[in-house]
């Protein structure tokens, strides 16, 4: 059984003894989040050790590290696959990752540099193209690099840490209902955020950053959740 589909067995570089389990599991979890791997998918050690070339010790470390995040399930009777997707969970995720964008956006929206805009309005006009074009995995890319931004000028290594947990979830989910999403809001809201950063606008910067998660949580996993909803003065309210 061949499961990872997007490299050929032949372009697989012998790996470092340090690296071998990280290698494994990036590569997993690259082939689950793009569904390369299929929910549900049973998976095999010994068979993933022969096709990475390594021994089973480094394919299984990388498997519970897997578990550990979600994305894989073992079950008795030394049963493993990728974890089934689950609207619920997702929706979860996405009020958490709300937040967090939120604060990163808070913490450096007055920081921005002229080079950080330069960056954000090339991501947005890459994601704007992607989605036109119905491109899943440039559509991802390019939002993924229009927030690092963010996390990179916020510069707070536990924002990356409880981002890192979560964010495959979301973007497994949106790899598998790309067709449903707006093919304007995120665009739309990332120029919003923009704005509201050269204005040093924090409040607006944090606010329409949640918005752009929570909507697309909306659009992607439609579980209603009240206590998602960020609270705002009625006067910036009035500002929209």
């Amino acid at each position: 059984m061949q499961y990872i589909g997007f490299m050929n067995i032949s372009q697989f570089q012998k790996l470092n003894r340090p690296s071998l389990r990280d290698q494994v599991y990036i590569t997993l979890k690259q082939g689950i989040i793009t569904l390369e791997l299929a929910p549900g998918q049973k998976l095999n050690d010994m068979e993933l050790a022969s096709q990475f070339g390594v021994s089973r010790t480094p394919v299984r470390e990388a498997l519970k590290r897997l578990e550990d995040e979600g994305l894989v399930e073992s079950f008795p009777g030394a049963i493993t696959r990728i974890a089934l997707l689950h609207e619920e969970t997702a929706a979860h995720a996405f009020v958490v990752a709300a937040a967090l964008h939120a604060l990163a956006a808070r913490l450096c929206a007055s920081q921005l540099t002229v080079e950080d805009y330069a960056e954000l309005e090339a991501a947005n006009q890459e994601l704007t193209v992607a989605l036109e074009q119905q491109d899943a995995e440039k559509a991802i890319a390019a939002d993924d690099r229009f927030h690092q931004v963010f996390l990179n000028r916020a510069a707070n290594p536990e924002l990356n840490a409880a981002l890192h947990g979560i964010m495959p979830k979301i973007r497994r989910l949106e790899y598998a209902k790309f067709s449903q999403a707006s093919r304007e809001h995120s665009p739309a809201d990332h120029l919003k955020i923009i704005t509201a950063c050269r204005e040093h606008n924090e409040a607006d910067a944090a606010y329409w950053m949640e918005h752009n998660w929570l909507s697309l949580g909306q659009w992607l996993a439609p579980v209603q959740n009240d206590s998602s909803t960020i609270s705002r003065s009625s006067e910036a309210a009035e500002e929209r």
